[in-house]
């Protein structure tokens, strides 16, 4: 009798090959960096950025010629259990204003020139009420994480990774609970319209949920089609394929850190190309990025969504780049 193949596994096997970063390049940007003109670190993290992009990119002097931001936006089921006083017509709203160019993202994509691509993830179909089934099958899960690895095509060198979903800080928070453990209320913060009875029904929604799927938490990608969403799923695709090309990734916040840590359950090093732009004001963000172990680049006391905290940090990304490949040595300087 054959084995049932579950439609995960295809995502499993690229796990066992994994790229990874070029020894030689990172050690050739060491090298450069103590040539450069200025005391020995006195560039702080610019220089640990440059030589983690020399790694991944493969080059001694890399810079960012076209960075992207790619905003995944989607639509939950459990707004139903009312735990946003805010409709989920407006995800589709804000994708229009995205479209316009009238949000913040688009100000910020236009200062730092990024590039910006924003995925519409069926708003007119919400994934399912997670405190009462699965948010989607497998067939869907997977599907989408494919659609989401397209983001990288056409010569992207960076990607910074947003989202945009009336409902998804609750989908973010159980996932975090389904992965991690811990008490519904340590992965649950103030987010937009999380007050007073809003707050009291996301804490009692969570907990209902990742006690009703209690049984598959074992599986990092079952915890993501169960309790997950769309642009999660289309997040973790993305993550992926930017893994197998080598382009480094920027995360955004507390919901695109939810969805990377999926592939941090499966195994730690799975976001070794990936940088966190931004530390959100959601505490469960915090808490998330310590057990991720990453130190994000900004604190600006932001928790927008849109990628906006990663693009933001871009601009630094960028900046280390060019500091890197463009300063002169000791030996050009004229002193």
């Amino acid at each position: 009798m054959d084995t049932f193949k579950s439609s995960f596994d295809d995502f499993r096997m690229l796990f066992h090959s994994f790229p990874q970063p070029d020894e030689v390049s990172m050690a050739a940007a060491r090298a450069r960096q103590i040539k450069l003109i200025k005391p020995r670190g006195a560039l702080g993290r610019l220089e640990e950025i440059a030589i983690w992009l020399s790694g991944w990119r493969g080059e001694e002097k890399p810079l960012i010629r076209k960075p992207l931001v790619a905003v995944f936006a989607g639509n939950h089921g459990i707004t139903d259990e009312c735990i946003t006083p805010f409709s989920s017509k407006l995800t589709e709203k804000m994708v229009h204003n995205f479209a316009e160019g009238k949000a913040a993202i688009n100000q910020i994509c236009a200062f730092n020139d990024l590039g910006l691509k924003i995925y519409d993830l069926a708003l007119e179909y919400p994934t399912l009420n997670i405190t009462k089934e699965a948010a989607m099958d497998e067939r869907t899960c997977t599907a989408t994480m494919a659609f989401g690895m397209e983001a990288i095509v056409g010569g992207i060198d960076l990607i910074c990774l947003g989202e945009m979903g009336i409902g998804n800080t609750t989908i973010a928070s159980a996932l975090a609970l389904g992965l991690f453990g811990g008490d519904a209320e340590e992965w649950i913060g103030q987010s937009s319209g999380s007050e007073d009875v809003f707050l009291d029904r996301k804490i009692e929604t969570v907990r209902k949920a990742v006690a009703l799927h209690s049984n598959y938490l074992d599986d990092p990608f079952e915890v993501l089609r169960r309790l997950g969403g769309r642009e999660f799923s289309a997040i973790v695709g993305a993550i992926l394929a930017a893994r197998m090309e080598k382009i480094p990734v920027i995360l955004d916040g507390f919901v695109v850190t939810a969805a990377a840590a999926v592939l941090f359950k499966i195994h730690p090093s799975a976001l070794d190309h990936c940088l966190v732009g931004h530390m959100s004001t959601e505490t469960a963000h915090r808490k998330l990025l310590r057990i991720l172990r990453k130190e994000p680049l900004l604190k600006l006391g932001m928790r927008l969504g849109e990628g906006t905290g990663a693009a933001l940090a871009a601009g630094i990304v960028r900046c280390a780049a060019l500091c890197h490949a463009k300063m002169a040595t000791f030996e050009q300087a004229v002193f």
